[in-house]
């Protein structure tokens, strides 16, 4: 059957897909977030934008999104993939660690912005039902945006992410709460939210207990077919199936998507899945900026342009008070603090649900409900922005007025990424052959101190692109990654091979078949710090035992030999792997 060229879904397609091909290498080649550049793209083929003139120039169909209610879904399933994403880099035991910054700052950090912003909204003349509906949608925050901008695994990351996993989790009990407080509710609700607490309860321990026995016999037995397809649907079946699940329970689909993702976390398949499904999340995130943008009315914008201006900067300073003061509570860094307030300033993709339940409700009026949506748009739309004033901010509370010397990468130096007991070992044996390097450091009060002691490192954490840009790794002399977290080493070899093909990587591997992992990321060579400490504990383990010292020199080249051959055929090399010791001068002498 033949396609016609006027099919809404097929206009609609082009459309996306060709924002997406522009739009991303567009804003890299001017390091700028492509996330604005879709939302603009979302403003610009949205109704109020060409869509506004296709009856003028009927040509312009072809151009804009003619239903946008059509791509929500799509919308919807990028923000469950993006969940699932973070779930594979997590673990329960990570998880577990969190729990007081989720279950403690989390709903403080909650809690405490809505009361302020809607005891705000009631002096203004808002009653008190709808004051607390748009104080609870208001003082949530983006998952969807805030994650992708700064991870999980950094200091701001890992404070973000738990205040977002909790928002995520007390999504529908505000939703029911907010039914409760309908003038046409029933006076069963605090019983109804107890039985969707249970009910969804039960259903995360059955997913916990049934993936851990179904997960790996289905992901084994895709592997053994070798057929990417279906290793491909099997992936996006769990997240299907598991977000399903807890929509059935009455919980939040993104629950049983990050659920879905800490179960294959704990699986050999991590890796595979998440390089499989990596591109259908950032399109389908891509498909919910646009929609953000498609919901900006520059009409209403322009006539009521200084309320709305007020209104997002109350919500963004008070959400950003909060969660500082909240955060240095908890014992973090002050600029740690400030950034993650800053980021977490700007209301949320399911503020927009909640804003609709309300309204639903009959506790805010229609109008009240279109004027924060907009208020939420321009706030989800200047969220990079905030990333960037924040790390600004950060680097300005921590360093003071201290010049930054010796902190930014000149043509010709090495880059040493990680600045822990590895990467100051090998600054030593750089400054001792004099050639010139600079460090990147995540950890504040690490910099702080190997800047007093002479070392020329500079503060950053490498999870933003914006970062690495910077660095400008084209013409650096060599990049050694020394960082104590394999998954984020191979994400960054990945990228920078892919930025600069001829550049040597070194890169520190946790044991062999992470080093095979890096090796087909692109790295020159990959050294496993815990090899040639197992292996000469070994052989003074063989020496005291009284095994002559000839047969333990043998079996532990020999073993050396066997695990470089090990790392090649996983790796897939043409070459040997540089694993080697140089033999000390006793050593030699009984050979």
């Amino acid at each position: 059957m033949a396609l016609r060229l006027d099919n809404e879904g097929f206009s609609d397609a082009l459309v996306i897909l060709g924002a997406a091909g522009m739009v991303i290498p567009a804003f890299a080649r001017f390091r700028v977030s492509p996330v604005i550049g879709f939302i603009l793209v979302g403003l610009l083929v949205g109704p109020s934008g060409l869509g506004a003139h296709v009856d003028l120039a009927p040509w312009l169909y072809y151009v804009t999104i003619s239903d946008p209610e059509s791509i929500e879904p799509f919308a919807e399933f990028g923000i469950i993939l993006l969940l699932f994403s973070i779930g594979l880099e997590l673990s329960f035991r990570r998880l577990w660690t969190m729990r007081r910054l989720v279950f403690g700052t989390g709903p403080a950090e909650l809690i405490g912005s809505a009361m302020i912003i809607g005891t705000a909204l009631h002096l203004l003349g808002q009653g008190w039902p709808g004051a607390i509906g748009l104080g609870l949608a208001l003082a949530l925050s983006s998952t969807a945006l805030v994650l992708p901008l700064v991870g999980t695994t950094s200091a701001v990351g890992r404070g973000a992410f738990a205040m977002l996993l909790f928002e995520d989790l007390a999504l529908v009990p505000i939703i029911f709460a907010l039914g409760a407080l309908a003038p046409t509710a029933n006076a069963d609700g605090g019983a109804s939210i107890g039985l969707v607490a249970l009910r969804g309860g039960l259903t995360v321990v059955a997913m916990y207990v049934g993936g851990r026995l179904v997960l790996p016999r289905l992901f084994a037995q895709a592997a053994r077919t070798k057929s990417p397809e279906l290793f491909l649907a099997a992936s996006l079946l769990v997240v299907i199936v598991a977000s399903v699940a807890t929509t059935a329970a009455g919980l939040s689909p993104i629950v049983g998507a990050l659920l879905a993702g800490l179960l294959i976390a704990e699986t050999e398949y991590r890796t595979e899945v998440e390089v499989m499904t990596a591109p259908f999340m950032g399109l389908a995130l891509g498909v919910f900026l646009i929609t953000v943008g498609m919901s900006l009315d520059l009409r209403s914008i322009a006539e009521n342009w200084s309320t709305l201006l007020l209104a997002v900067a109350g919500v963004v300073a008070v959400k950003t008070v909060v969660t500082f003061l909240l955060l240095r509570v908890a014992n973090a860094r002050p600029g740690v603090a400030a950034e993650t307030g800053l980021l977490m300033g700007s209301p949320s993709e399911t503020t927009l649900i909640v804003l609709a339940t309300a309204a639903q409700a009959q506790l805010i009026l229609p109008s009240t409900a279109a004027f924060w949506q907009t208020v939420t748009a321009i706030g989800l739309t200047i969220t990079p922005l905030l990333a960037k004033g924040g790390s600004a901010l950060s680097r300005r509370i921590e360093y003071g007025a201290e010049p930054a010397i010796a902190t930014e990468p000149d043509a010709g130096r090495a880059v040493i990424i990680g600045f822990g007991r590895v990467g100051q070992l090998i600054a030593d044996m750089m400054a001792k052959h004099k050639i010139p390097y600079v460090a990147v450091e995540a950890d504040i009060d690490v910099v702080k101190l190997a800047r007093a002691a002479g070392y020329p490192v500079m503060f950053g954490d490498v999870i933003r692109p914006e970062l690495v840009d910077r660095l400008d790794l084209v013409q650096a002399r060599a990049l050694i990654l020394t960082m104590d977290d394999p998954v984020l080493t191979v994400r960054l070899a990945r990228r920078v091979r892919a930025l600069a093909p001829e550049l040597p990587i070194i890169a520190r591997a946790r044991d062999a078949t992470h080093a095979a992992e890096l090796y087909r990321a692109g790295v020159t060579d990959a050294v496993p710090e815990t090899l040639e400490s197992s292996l000469q504990l070994s052989e003074a383990v063989l020496v005291d035992l009284g095994v002559a010292m000839g047969p333990v020199i043998a079996s532990i080249h020999e073993k050396r030999d066997e695990l470089r051959q090990t790392i090649r055929a996983q790796a897939e090399l043409d070459r040997e792997p540089r694993i080697r010791r140089i033999r000390r001068k006793d050593e030699l002498g009984t050979l």
